[in-house]
């Protein structure tokens, strides 16, 4: 498949975990999403682990998979390692368990953001040893307005300062629209520095409390003020490939009205904000 990048592998549009909420199980998530037309769901490590308390193993999960025609396309979600006291044993096995589903389901990057504000020395230097731990795995740095990485120049930044070359971007539509990003934003990045872009949208006012927003009360894309289809011309006009098309939409009410409700509702919005705004990787 070409477009004016020139040739465009399709990325698979892929139902992020927070989309389905925390509380689903792993079945359930694989099959909601293969019934209402995504290439892929996306897993967080709360959830492999869960799914593993309830008596799954890695070949039930990959056969549950192989019965839908479904794959995991999106592995997240590494934080706290910014410093050495924030890697507890904790952490570090969180971030060994998400180097591990990646490679067991085939996924070439893996999410990662750093809530934490400390200097950007710092950051560099441990951006890079996350690197170096993820071996042949790419780092998809997620610039959050609340966090120590705060927009889309301050990502690239650490990641171009830290020498590596599975340091790369993520670019989700929340983030973006409450940091204030714009095409001149993304004018010094690399587009194949990009590897990731989740879809969504925001409310016209911005919460108090950002975080608190971003976790609770996004709206699906296109439906709101950040100007989605805005944001995905902007990706695709600067050359972008991405290796995964997200769809996260965290919604408290949302997943409460159902989960079939809100694979439908985030499907239909993502087809018709991609129909007009990068129709070559559009779900057809």
């Amino acid at each position: 498949m070409t477009n004016a990048n020139g040739n465009l592998k399709k990325c698979p549009i892929t139902i992020s975990s927070y989309t389905l909420g925390t509380e689903v199980s792993f079945p359930k998530r694989v099959k909601v999403a293969a019934e209402n037309g995504f290439d892929g769901i996306g897993l967080r490590a709360e959830n492999y682990v869960d799914a593993l308390a309830a008596g799954l193993t890695d070949e039930d999960m990959l056969r549950i998979l192989d019965e839908h025609n479904m794959k995991v396309t999106e592995v997240e979600y590494i934080t706290q390692w910014g410093t050495a006291e924030d890697r507890t044993a904790e952490q570090q096995k969180k971030e060994q368990t998400t180097f591990h589903m990646a490679r067991l389901f085939g996924v070439k990057h893996i999410n990662c953001g750093l809530l934490e504000k400390i200097p950007e020395e710092q950051i560099i230097v441990a951006l890079g040893e996350l690197c170096d731990r993820a071996e042949e795995l790419i780092i998809g740095l997620e610039f959050m307005p609340y966090s120590g990485v705060a927009d889309l120049q301050a990502a690239w930044r650490v990641a171009e300062a830290c020498g590596r070359d599975n340091a790369q971007l993520i670019c989700d539509t929340w983030h973006w629209a409450r940091a204030n990003q714009t095409a001149e934003s993304i004018k010094n990045v690399p587009a194949n520095r990009i590897v990731s872009i989740q879809l969504c949208d925001v409310h016209e006012t911005p919460y108090k409390e950002l975080r608190e927003e971003s976790l609770h009360d996004r709206l699906a894309p296109g439906e709101g003020y950040g100007d989605t289809v805005g944001f995905a011309k902007i990706l695709k006009e600067h050359g972008v490939n991405p290796r995964v098309m997200g769809v996260e939409v965290i919604s408290d009410s949302m997943v409460e009205t159902g989960l079939e409700y809100a694979a439908i509702k985030v499907y239909n919005a993502t087809k018709k904000v991609l129909d007009e705004a990068w129709p070559e990787i559009s779900p057809r």
